[in-house]
């Protein structure tokens, strides 16, 4: 699953890497937690991508009440055709997640090591995501979102059974466009050899905390490193 992740790029850089005019000033944010409002990337109605902000655990337009949000904070791939909470957003409503990394917790003796997992030059990235508007009891509309995840790739593997689906620079279009066929096709393990994990800091484990600490490696005993073959530690 993926249950944390962090944005910290610069709002330029944000436009240029998805496409979108320059946004307003945008708080980074080192420990992005479910139930948070954060930027997603979507089609406009006049087919221009446009950011948004949303709310992380999707809710489907057709629930009764926002409580399925504790259990659709992530959409697995093999089965978001189907799946009842999300087939209607996969269908109609898909969007780019921003991120510049993400978290997962290797079992390691009786506890956890988190770990941050992103792009080998630290370059922001998006996850393939679905979004939906929800109405409330009291008539008022809230735009929710999901990340989608997969079977994880070698690096990702060595702490975790999952990984989000990162989609190519060169996907994003095909994602986001609904009337492309066969957009299934992009939900697989993003390439282990463009990324690199480290350990972190078990103050991550606490969503209240969020400064650029959170993101600083630090060392661990490890008997099975996260660096894929090739790749210098920095």
């Amino acid at each position: 699953m993926c249950g944390r992740y962090e944005l910290h790029t610069h709002p330029a850089a944000m436009a240029l890497a998805f496409g979108i005019p320059i946004p307003p000033d945008i708080e980074p944010h080192y420990n992005i937690a479910p139930s948070q409002m954060q930027p997603v990337v979507r089609l406009a109605k006049d087919g221009t991508r446009e950011l948004a902000a949303m709310r992380w655990s999707l809710v489907p337009h057709w629930a009764t009440d926002k409580s399925i949000a504790y259990k659709t904070i992530n959409a697995r791939a093999e089965t978001i055709a189907t799946a009842p909470a999300f087939r209607d957003a996969f269908k109609r409503h898909r969007c780019l997640i921003p991120a510049t990394g993400f978290y997962e917790w290797k079992k390691v003796g009786a506890g956890k090591q988190p770990y941050h997992i992103g792009m080998i030059d630290g370059a922001p990235f998006a996850f393939a995501g679905l979004w939906s508007s929800w109405k409330n009891p009291e008539g008022e509309w809230m735009d929710t979102y999901t990340v989608v995840t997969t079977t994880p790739n070698e690096l990702a593997a060595k702490v975790h059974n999952r990984m989000p689906v990162i989609l190519a620079a060169e996907d994003y279009a095909r994602w986001l466009d609904v009337a492309q066929p066969n957009a299934g096709e992009l939900l697989r393990p993003y390439p282990a050899d463009e990324m690199k994990a480290y350990p972190v800091s078990t103050r991550v484990n606490t969503p209240k905390h969020d400064d650029a600490r959170l993101i600083e490696r630090i060392e661990v005993e490890d008997p099975e490193p996260c660096t894929p073959p090739g790749v210098d530690e920095d």
